[in-house]
């Protein structure tokens, strides 16, 4: 090959190379761009507490009242018996029944709305914590380990979410996009 045939081929080369690391760089800082404008919704997820009170307020306030309204119109229709029939024989146990079994109901249902705020949280905290794996490419499980959230957790919700990548690619701004120009 000749002189000029080397220097042309080394020129062309090097404007190849510089393309690809312009594009690199350009990669680069729409990535950062992206992180940076996700970084307050992860962060928000991550420091969650699930419903806020107001929200607590009026799911409670609205399930209760549902399970309560059965009962008064249960009490409300006994009364209405006794005093048609104006027979109250049996009205006394009948309203009695009908508070054990409206206080029961009230106690599973309270209890029931603490299990739902719970999970709210916790799935708040499994969202940001993909979020960040699927950001950053960090290891969700150690990560999860340190906020002392269960693996078993951890792992069924990235195998729900779809996500199976994690390792360094995501840290050095480098894409599956990135890699196709060089095969």
């Amino acid at each position: 090959m000749s002189r000029g045939a080397q220097q042309t081929t080394r020129q062309l080369t090097d404007q190849q190379l510089a393309q690809q690391n312009q594009l690199i760089s350009q990669s680069n800082q729409q990535d950062q761009q992206d992180r940076a404008l996700m970084m307050p919704t992860i962060q928000s997820l991550l420091t969650s507490t699930g419903y806020t009170p107001q929200q607590q307020s009026a799911i409670t306030q609205q399930s209760m009242g549902a399970a309560n309204t059965a009962f008064d119109s249960l009490s409300q229709r006994a009364a209405n018996r006794a005093a048609a029939t104006n027979n109250s024989a049996g009205l006394n146990d009948l309203t009695a029944q009908l508070g054990r079994e409206k206080a029961q109901t009230d106690a599973s249902q309270a209890q029931q709305n603490q299990i739902t705020f719970a999970n709210q949280a916790l799935n708040e905290h499994l969202a940001g914590l993909s979020a960040l794996g699927q950001t950053y490419g960090i290891d969700t499980n150690l990560l999860g380990k340190a906020m002392g959230v269960p693996s078993e957790l951890l792992s069924v919700r990235q195998r729900a979410s779809g996500s199976s990548s994690s390792g360094l690619g995501g840290v050095f701004g480098l894409g599956s996009g990135i890699a196709s120009l060089f095969g």
